[in-house]
């Protein structure tokens, strides 16, 4: 039998108070699992962790820059005080500040590095920390489209996602033997309000839609199902894998797909 079963875990989500990260929490609470939800906006995180608690699921909720090494040491032993052992990890926490590379200043570059690149490792090796005390353990970081190619005016986002891979390789050859799995998500284009609110409907229909083959953007629940089964134990003999949920979209960069077939 194939094991989904989370429930009673306890599981770490960062930027999990929107977006993909939120989707993970949402769809870690219908698992049945005690959830952390760390974030730099902490009203945002608490508003989040309150509308779980009402069912009475163990959830609690953080501010946290993931850039302070400190303060992601001490969360994680928060969480492991009042929820338990924590058996898996979400990296969701991430920025983009776009611009032509000529263009750029260094505190676009180095404000996406530490967020993305160094945030990540901040958390990865916090609760791998605990994860190796223990022998078991899942860690799924999220990369993104842009971890596999490139981008116009994001020099900076692309190098910390292909950073993310680097991370992830690396980490699951020094814990494979110790029963510790780290992965990769690498999103495509995700429907949120974002999304929406900075691009006309024409506009992601002419620059994004037509070059999916499956002609539309994600669901941030379509990636937090993958984030689940890479956290259980379905998924375990898979480490350092860096799975497209792309909806074809690298599978071939010069695809033109016809959106009224």
């Amino acid at each position: 039998m194939i094991d989904f079963d989370l429930s009673d875990k306890v599981l770490v989500v960062t930027g999990g108070a929107s977006g993909i990260g939120r989707a993970v929490v949402d769809l870690a609470h219908r698992q049945g699992m005690a959830i952390a939800i760390l974030d730099v906006d902490g009203e945002a995180a608490d508003r989040a962790a309150a509308e779980l608690s009402r069912s009475g699921a163990p959830t609690l909720a953080r501010a946290v820059d993931v850039r302070d090494r400190d303060a992601v040491v001490s969360v994680v032993a928060e969480v492991e005080s009042l929820l338990g052992p924590v058996h898996g990890a979400v990296t969701c926490a991430g920025i983009s500040r776009p611009a032509p590379p000529e263009d750029m200043t260094d505190d676009q570059w180095s404000s996406v590095m530490d967020v993305n690149v160094t945030g990540t490792f901040n958390v990865v090796r916090a609760v791998g920390a605990r994860m190796l005390e223990r022998g078991s353990g899942s860690i799924v970081t999220v990369g993104s489209t842009n971890s596999l190619g490139g981008h116009a005016h994001r020099a900076n986002y692309t190098a910390s996602k292909h950073a993310i891979l680097g991370l992830v390789r690396s980490i699951a050859i020094d814990w494979g033997r110790r029963g510790v799995r780290v992965n990769a998500i690498a999103p495509g284009v995700v429907d949120t309000p974002l999304l929406r609110n900075t691009n006309s409907e024409q506009m992601l229909r002419d620059t994004f839609f037509v070059r999916i083959p499956m002609a539309r953007p994600s669901l941030p629940d379509e990636q937090a199902r993958v984030a689940m089964f890479l956290l259980s134990e379905a998924a375990s003999y898979v480490t350092g894998a860096v799975l497209p949920v792309d909806g074809g979209l690298t599978s071939g960069y010069f695809n033109h797909v016809d959106l009224d077939d």
